[in-house]
Order: structure tokens, then sequence, then C-alpha cells
């Protein structure tokens, strides 16, 4: 009885029940777990360490880094039976689960060898042999004359290709990513290619720090199938686009590679034109006519426009 009453204890508190909730879905390191929470190492190694001596998770050594899982068999009962009583809606447990797809894909792309081998020139596209220049071209095409003095944002922007593609054009040029190493890269390539006028930030796709319509156009390349929350992410894609303004979403159709799925930690398989149109329709956009291009998988460029805003009321009948 003591022992049970010394795990309830241990679990009774906000952070450790967050922690043991993303444990359920897979190991982390105390870096991840930072990053996923927010809060301080330190802070976070105390929790583990309480969380581990009660027997609620179990701590692995792998060379420097030490990982956290909840305990495999009979171990793990008490864990599973607390997790058992959380509603897994609540908004925090539903924003840890976003953060977490986040870290466990980005954990993946830094992991691949490309990444690694190849740098600044690395990206997805890239890395899958995909045709990159007939996208950028049919992206170019599909923008025409909007895209030139247009506030861009470009949501997920990796190594800043697109930036570096449209920033010559615009009259300012965002790309926003979770990555620092990423930012760093797209900030070499920035400062290479002379645009002034385009920049990179951190921040999280589901929480950008941007006022609301704050740009012309905003682009997710290659972003969305690793997205936990799809909708979500095009909502606030949406709201910081301008009444008229135009999003592009570029990404991979439908497929079958399950193996592409699992190599890369890709969420969703590719997309459909009906899934997107309803994603978009969803976000409060008018989806337009979608634009394919042809290779080894089909990459489709999905364009909305956000609709202007109507009339008021008053200003109609003084009219």
């Amino acid at each position: 009885m003591d022992r049970l009453v010394a795990g309830l204890r241990a679990a009774a508190e906000p952070t450790r029940l967050r922690l043991l909730a993303l444990a359920a879905t897979g190991a982390f390191c105390v870096v991840e777990f930072t990053e996923i929470l927010g809060q301080s190492q330190p802070r976070l190694s105390r929790h583990l360490k309480l969380l581990c001596d009660q027997g609620l998770l179990e701590r692995l050594r792998e060379g420097v880094n030490a990982w956290f899982a909840l305990p495999a068999g009979p171990e793990g009962d008490l864990a599973r039976a607390v997790l058992a009583q959380l509603p897994q809606q609540d908004p925090v447990l539903v924003a840890d689960r976003r953060q977490a797809a986040r870290v466990l894909a980005e954990r993946a792309r830094a992991a691949s060898e490309d990444f690694r081998r190849q740098g600044a020139d690395w990206d997805e596209m890239r890395a899958l042999d995909l045709p990159a220049a007939s996208v950028e071209q049919a992206l170019l095409a599909l923008l025409g004359d909007q895209r030139r003095q247009a506030r861009v944002l470009d949501i997920g922007t990796g190594t800043g290709r697109l930036l570096e593609v449209l920033g010559a054009d615009a009259a300012a040029a965002l790309g926003i990513d979770a990555s620092r190493a990423m930012l760093a890269l797209a900030r070499t390539r920035l400062h290479g290619a002379g645009l002034s006028r385009c920049a990179v930030r951190l921040a999280d796709m589901y929480r950008l720090p941007l006022a609301d319509s704050g740009f012309d156009i905003a682009l997710l390349q290659m972003v969305l199938h690793y997205a936990e929350d799809p909708a979500g992410a095009l909502a606030e894609a949406a709201r910081v686009l301008r009444p008229g303004g135009t999003l592009v979403v570029i990404d991979l159709a439908r497929h079958d590679r399950a193996d592409l799925v699992a190599r890369l930690a890709h969420r969703w398989p590719g997309f459909t034109d009906t899934a997107i149109a309803g994603l978009m329709a969803g976000a409060g956009l008018l989806p337009g006519i979608p634009v394919g291009v042809a290779g080894p998988l089909e990459i489709r460029l999905w364009p909305a426009t956000r609709p202007a805003l109507a009339a008021s009321p008053a200003l109609t009948a003084a009219a």
C-alpha cells in the first residue's frame, strides 16, 4: 500500500502527468521534453527523477543520452492506470501531442544521412528525388503577378529555398520553422543570396506569433504530411492571411508507399484533392484548382483564397 500511495503522489502534479502522457507515446530524452513542454531542463530532470524513483517511468541509457519511457509489462500498470483517467482531448495534452509529433519528425529529419552530408543543399523534396525545379516553376505560374510586392509567409521554411525563389519580387518574406538547425541553414542561404527583405524566425505552425491578416501569400511546402493536426495548421495559416490573400499547400498526392511513411516519420501518406479541399473549407478558405507535377511521387499544389470581408450592413444601408 505504501508503494501505491507514493506512486500516486508522484503522479499527482500537472507537469508529471504531462510527462507520463508523452512517455506513453514513446521514448523521449530530456532535451526533447524541454522543447515539447517549454520548461527548463533542471526542472524537468527533477520531475523525471521522481517518476523514475517511483517506478512510473524507466530511464534507458543510450550513449550520451538517457531516454525515458513507460516501463514495459506489469511494472507499467500503475502509470497506465493513471493515464487511463486523463481526458485525451484536454487542450494541454492535445498541444503536447502536436509538439511531440513535430519533435519526432525533426528527430527523423536530423538523423537523415542526406541531411548530415549535404547540409544547406538538403531538403526533403530533393532527398526523395522529386522534381523540385518543376514544382517551383508551377508555383511561380500559379501565383503570377500577385507575388510581386507581396508579403509572403513560408510556414515550415526548412532551408529557406522558397524564400530564395520568391524573395526578390516580394515586399517582404518571412520563413518560420520549429528547427533551430534548419533556420541556421536558411539564414546562410538568404545571406548568400543577398535577400535583405527575407527573414526567418523560430515558431510553431500551430501558434504563429503573428498578427491577424498580415500576409498576402502563405505557403506550406512538404509540411502538412508531418502535421498531427492538418486542420489546425491550415486554420492558423488562414488567420494570418489577409482577406483576398492566397494560401498554397504543396505536398505529396495520396500514395501507398508505407515504407516511406515509416522511414521519414510521415504522419499522412499524402493527400487527395477532396481531403485538402475539405480542410481548406474548414479553415474558412475558398479552394482553387489544384495543379499536379509528375515525378517518382506526384506533387500537388493546392491553392485557396481567404474570402474578402463582406460589406458591413450599416455601410450598405447608408449607401
